[in-house]
Protein backbone atom coordinates (compact mmCIF):
# COMPACT_ATOMS: atom_id res chain seq x y z
CA UNK A 1 0.00 0.00 0.00
CA UNK A 2 1.52 3.35 -0.58
CA UNK A 3 0.72 5.96 1.16
CA UNK A 4 1.08 9.75 -0.48
CA UNK A 5 2.77 12.50 1.37
CA UNK A 6 1.77 16.37 1.48
CA UNK A 7 3.81 18.81 2.71
CA UNK A 8 1.18 21.63 2.65
CA UNK A 9 -0.30 19.71 5.54
CA UNK A 10 -0.10 22.36 8.67
CA UNK A 11 -0.46 21.14 12.33
CA UNK A 12 -3.78 21.00 13.67
CA UNK A 13 -3.96 21.05 17.51
CA UNK A 14 -6.14 18.03 18.70
CA UNK A 15 -7.49 19.56 21.43
CA UNK A 16 -10.24 22.54 21.95
CA UNK A 17 -9.51 25.38 19.36
CA UNK A 18 -11.68 28.27 18.69
CA UNK A 19 -14.83 28.05 16.68
CA UNK A 20 -13.57 30.09 13.74
CA UNK A 21 -10.73 27.31 13.30
CA UNK A 22 -12.61 24.70 13.32
CA UNK A 23 -15.07 25.20 10.77
CA UNK A 24 -13.83 25.61 7.29
CA UNK A 25 -11.19 22.75 7.00
CA UNK A 26 -13.57 20.31 5.34
CA UNK A 27 -16.96 20.70 3.94
CA UNK A 28 -18.45 16.83 4.53
CA UNK A 29 -21.69 16.40 6.33
CA UNK A 30 -21.28 15.69 9.96
CA UNK A 31 -23.88 12.48 9.35
CA UNK A 32 -21.31 10.95 6.90
CA UNK A 33 -18.34 11.56 9.11
CA UNK A 34 -19.24 9.73 11.88
CA UNK A 35 -20.15 6.75 10.34
CA UNK A 36 -18.73 6.22 6.79
CA UNK A 37 -16.10 4.00 5.28
CA UNK A 38 -13.67 5.94 2.67
CA UNK A 39 -13.78 2.59 -0.01
CA UNK A 40 -16.74 0.08 -0.29
CA UNK A 41 -14.09 -3.08 -0.41
CA UNK A 42 -10.86 -3.20 1.77
CA UNK A 43 -8.62 -5.80 3.51
CA UNK A 44 -8.68 -5.44 6.84
CA UNK A 45 -5.42 -4.16 6.73
CA UNK A 46 -6.15 -0.89 6.02
CA UNK A 47 -9.08 -0.26 8.19
CA UNK A 48 -8.89 2.56 11.00
CA UNK A 49 -11.10 3.08 13.64
CA UNK A 50 -10.73 6.62 14.62
CA UNK A 51 -12.49 7.68 18.10
CA UNK A 52 -12.65 11.07 18.83
CA UNK A 53 -15.25 13.12 20.86
CA UNK A 54 -14.10 16.73 18.87
CA UNK A 55 -16.40 16.83 15.83
CA UNK A 56 -13.98 19.01 14.15
CA UNK A 57 -10.64 16.88 14.54
CA UNK A 58 -12.55 14.05 13.66
CA UNK A 59 -13.23 15.50 10.44
CA UNK A 60 -10.11 16.24 9.57
CA UNK A 61 -8.76 13.39 10.86
CA UNK A 62 -10.37 11.27 8.73
CA UNK A 63 -10.41 13.13 5.62
CA UNK A 64 -6.59 13.70 5.83
CA UNK A 65 -6.45 9.47 6.59
CA UNK A 66 -8.90 8.45 3.73
CA UNK A 67 -6.77 10.91 1.27
CA UNK A 68 -3.77 8.83 2.63
CA UNK A 69 -5.63 5.55 1.38
CA UNK A 70 -6.73 4.62 4.24
CA UNK A 71 -10.20 3.17 4.98
CA UNK A 72 -11.67 5.05 8.30
CA UNK A 73 -14.74 5.23 9.99
CA UNK A 74 -14.74 7.05 12.79
CA UNK A 75 -16.84 7.94 15.97
CA UNK A 76 -17.32 10.29 18.76
CA UNK A 77 -18.08 7.93 21.93
CA UNK A 78 -16.91 4.32 23.72
CA UNK A 79 -20.37 3.23 22.86
CA UNK A 80 -20.23 3.75 19.14
CA UNK A 81 -16.55 2.35 19.27
CA UNK A 82 -18.15 -1.36 21.25
CA UNK A 83 -20.62 -1.32 18.51
CA UNK A 84 -17.96 -0.79 15.61
CA UNK A 85 -15.52 -3.44 17.00
CA UNK A 86 -18.29 -6.51 17.29
CA UNK A 87 -19.50 -5.32 13.54
CA UNK A 88 -16.40 -5.37 11.44
CA UNK A 89 -12.45 -5.60 12.16
CA UNK A 90 -9.65 -3.05 12.09
CA UNK A 91 -6.47 -2.97 11.85
CA UNK A 92 -5.23 0.01 13.66
CA UNK A 93 -7.85 2.18 16.23
CA UNK A 94 -6.75 5.98 17.33
CA UNK A 95 -7.89 6.93 20.86
CA UNK A 96 -8.25 10.15 22.17
CA UNK A 97 -8.05 9.91 25.80
CA UNK A 98 -10.92 11.98 27.14
CA UNK A 99 -13.75 10.57 25.83
CA UNK A 100 -17.44 11.98 27.47
CA UNK A 101 -18.68 8.61 28.39
CA UNK A 102 -15.91 6.54 28.99
CA UNK A 103 -11.95 6.67 29.71
CA UNK A 104 -9.90 6.07 25.95
CA UNK A 105 -7.23 3.85 28.64
CA UNK A 106 -10.39 1.24 29.50
CA UNK A 107 -10.79 1.33 25.31
CA UNK A 108 -7.78 0.33 25.06
CA UNK A 109 -6.89 -2.53 27.62
CA UNK A 110 -10.18 -4.01 26.12
CA UNK A 111 -9.15 -4.29 22.82
CA UNK A 112 -5.77 -5.24 23.93
CA UNK A 113 -6.73 -8.18 25.75
CA UNK A 114 -9.68 -8.94 23.29
CA UNK A 115 -9.30 -7.74 19.52
CA UNK A 116 -5.35 -8.10 17.62
CA UNK A 117 -5.54 -4.30 16.65
CA UNK A 118 -2.75 -1.93 17.10
CA UNK A 119 -3.69 0.83 19.26
CA UNK A 120 -2.50 4.28 19.44
CA UNK A 121 -3.77 7.03 22.12
CA UNK A 122 -3.34 10.31 21.39
CA UNK A 123 -3.50 13.06 24.23
CA UNK A 124 -3.03 16.51 25.68
CA UNK A 125 -1.41 15.21 29.10
CA UNK A 126 2.41 14.96 28.47
CA UNK A 127 3.80 13.68 31.35
CA UNK A 128 5.59 10.40 32.08
CA UNK A 129 3.40 8.93 34.14
CA UNK A 130 0.44 9.71 32.01
CA UNK A 131 2.62 7.87 28.96
CA UNK A 132 3.29 5.12 31.39
CA UNK A 133 -0.56 4.63 31.75
CA UNK A 134 -0.78 4.66 27.98
CA UNK A 135 1.33 2.07 27.74
CA UNK A 136 0.16 -0.08 30.50
CA UNK A 137 -3.19 0.11 29.17
CA UNK A 138 -2.18 -1.75 25.87
CA UNK A 139 -1.22 1.34 23.62
CA UNK A 140 1.78 0.50 20.35
CA UNK A 141 1.95 4.41 20.34
CA UNK A 142 1.14 7.56 22.91
CA UNK A 143 1.48 10.41 20.79
CA UNK A 144 1.26 13.88 22.50
CA UNK A 145 -1.19 16.85 21.22
CA UNK A 146 -1.04 19.23 19.28
CA UNK A 147 -0.10 16.11 16.52
CA UNK A 148 0.82 16.89 12.98
CA UNK A 149 -1.43 14.49 10.66
CA UNK A 150 1.41 13.14 8.69
CA UNK A 151 3.09 11.93 11.93
CA UNK A 152 -0.06 10.13 13.12
CA UNK A 153 -0.18 8.33 9.36
CA UNK A 154 3.53 7.59 9.81
CA UNK A 155 2.77 6.22 12.88
CA UNK A 156 -0.08 4.32 11.40
CA UNK A 157 2.01 2.98 8.60
CA UNK A 158 5.18 1.74 11.01
CA UNK A 159 2.11 -0.02 13.26
CA UNK A 160 0.79 -1.99 9.96
CA UNK A 161 4.46 -2.87 8.26
CA UNK A 162 5.13 -4.66 11.78
CA UNK A 163 2.16 -6.70 11.50
CA UNK A 164 2.64 -10.64 9.73
CA UNK A 165 -1.21 -10.93 9.36
CA UNK A 166 -4.72 -9.30 9.28
CA UNK A 167 -6.27 -8.88 12.56
CA UNK A 168 -8.23 -11.54 14.15
CA UNK A 169 -12.04 -10.77 13.55
CA UNK A 170 -12.91 -8.87 16.97
CA UNK A 171 -15.80 -11.08 17.44
CA UNK A 172 -14.04 -14.16 17.65
CA UNK A 173 -11.28 -12.79 20.30
CA UNK A 174 -13.96 -10.78 22.38
CA UNK A 175 -15.15 -13.43 24.69
CA UNK A 176 -16.47 -11.04 27.74
CA UNK A 177 -18.85 -7.85 27.29
CA UNK A 178 -16.92 -4.86 27.10
CA UNK A 179 -17.04 -2.79 30.88
CA UNK A 180 -20.26 -1.27 31.73
CA UNK A 181 -20.37 2.74 30.96
CA UNK A 182 -20.86 4.97 33.90
CA UNK A 183 -23.97 5.35 35.09
CA UNK A 184 -26.23 8.22 35.59
CA UNK A 185 -26.77 9.32 39.38
CA UNK A 186 -30.03 8.32 40.11
CA UNK A 187 -31.02 9.68 43.54
CA UNK A 188 -29.57 12.53 45.89
CA UNK A 189 -26.72 13.43 48.01
CA UNK A 190 -26.64 15.45 51.25
CA UNK A 191 -23.18 15.66 51.07
CA UNK A 192 -22.94 17.55 54.85
CA UNK A 193 -19.45 18.09 54.98
CA UNK A 194 -19.55 20.40 52.29
CA UNK A 195 -23.13 22.04 52.86
CA UNK A 196 -24.39 20.62 49.66
CA UNK A 197 -27.97 19.78 48.41
CA UNK A 198 -27.06 17.27 45.00
CA UNK A 199 -29.40 16.24 42.51
CA UNK A 200 -29.72 13.06 40.58
CA UNK A 201 -28.44 15.18 37.45
CA UNK A 202 -25.82 16.23 39.30
CA UNK A 203 -26.42 19.88 40.13
CA UNK A 204 -25.39 21.19 43.39
CA UNK A 205 -27.51 23.23 45.88
CA UNK A 206 -25.81 25.40 48.56
CA UNK A 207 -27.26 25.00 51.60
CA UNK A 208 -27.21 27.29 54.75
CA UNK A 209 -26.56 25.65 58.14
CA UNK A 210 -30.49 25.86 59.35
CA UNK A 211 -31.36 24.50 55.71
CA UNK A 212 -28.61 21.35 56.39
CA UNK A 213 -30.26 20.69 59.68
CA UNK A 214 -33.90 20.97 58.06
CA UNK A 215 -32.47 18.28 55.63
CA UNK A 216 -30.46 15.99 58.11
CA UNK A 217 -34.12 16.05 59.91
CA UNK A 218 -36.03 14.64 57.16
CA UNK A 219 -33.37 12.19 55.97
CA UNK A 220 -33.29 10.89 59.05
CA UNK A 221 -37.38 10.09 59.44
CA UNK A 222 -36.98 8.99 55.63
CA UNK A 223 -40.71 8.77 53.78
CA UNK A 224 -42.37 9.83 56.68
CA UNK A 225 -43.77 12.82 57.86
CA UNK A 226 -41.46 15.10 60.61
CA UNK A 227 -43.56 16.70 62.65
CA UNK A 228 -43.67 20.52 62.03
CA UNK A 229 -43.27 20.71 66.00
CA UNK A 230 -40.27 18.27 65.92
CA UNK A 231 -38.63 20.44 63.52
CA UNK A 232 -39.07 23.50 65.16
CA UNK A 233 -37.17 22.37 68.53
CA UNK A 234 -34.44 20.57 66.37
CA UNK A 235 -34.23 24.35 64.54
CA UNK A 236 -34.07 26.13 67.32
CA UNK A 237 -37.16 28.13 66.44
CA UNK A 238 -40.23 28.77 69.03
CA UNK A 239 -43.36 27.35 68.86
CA UNK A 240 -44.85 30.41 68.07
CA UNK A 241 -45.95 32.73 64.73
CA UNK A 242 -42.68 33.83 64.21
CA UNK A 243 -41.07 30.49 64.38
CA UNK A 244 -44.01 28.92 61.85
CA UNK A 245 -43.53 31.52 60.10
CA UNK A 246 -39.58 31.55 60.11
CA UNK A 247 -39.93 27.33 59.57
CA UNK A 248 -42.48 27.84 56.18
CA UNK A 249 -39.82 30.76 54.88
CA UNK A 250 -36.85 28.47 55.07
CA UNK A 251 -39.30 25.35 53.32
CA UNK A 252 -40.02 27.97 50.41
CA UNK A 253 -36.43 29.25 50.07
CA UNK A 254 -35.09 25.87 49.66
CA UNK A 255 -37.54 24.68 47.57
CA UNK A 256 -37.05 27.56 45.27
CA UNK A 257 -33.07 27.14 45.17
CA UNK A 258 -34.29 23.70 44.07
CA UNK A 259 -36.20 24.32 41.40
CA UNK A 260 -33.85 26.51 39.76
CA UNK A 261 -31.90 23.92 38.45
CA UNK A 262 -35.25 22.58 36.43
CA UNK A 263 -35.80 19.76 39.22
CA UNK A 264 -39.04 19.01 41.07
CA UNK A 265 -39.06 19.42 44.64
CA UNK A 266 -39.16 16.13 46.92
CA UNK A 267 -40.04 18.32 49.85
CA UNK A 268 -44.00 17.26 50.38
CA UNK A 269 -46.25 19.59 53.15
CA UNK A 270 -48.07 17.55 54.48
CA UNK A 271 -50.57 20.43 56.10
CA UNK A 272 -51.27 20.99 59.63
CA UNK A 273 -48.82 18.07 60.49
CA UNK A 274 -45.31 18.59 59.39
CA UNK A 275 -43.10 17.78 55.93
CA UNK A 276 -41.06 14.62 53.92
CA UNK A 277 -38.69 14.07 51.70
CA UNK A 278 -40.24 11.69 48.67
CA UNK A 279 -37.24 10.61 46.82
CA UNK A 280 -34.10 8.31 47.63
CA UNK A 281 -31.26 10.27 49.16
CA UNK A 282 -27.99 9.42 51.42
CA UNK A 283 -26.42 11.51 53.69
CA UNK A 284 -22.53 11.68 53.03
Amino acid sequence: MTHSKNPDIPKVKMDNADDDNKELKIHQPLHEVLECHATSEGDVGSRILIVEDDVAILKCVQQYLTQNGYEVTAVSSAHEFYQHIFRESYAVVVLDVGLPDQNGLILAEYARKNTEMRIIIYSGHDTIDDQLAGHYAGADLYLVKPIDFRQLSASIAGLLSRMVEPAIPQHILAEQPPPPLPKQQEHWRLISRRWVLQSPQGNEIKLTNKELDFMIQLISNSNTVVPRFELLVKLGYLNNESGHHSLQSLVNRLRKKIEFHNTQSPIQTSYGIGYTFLDDITLE
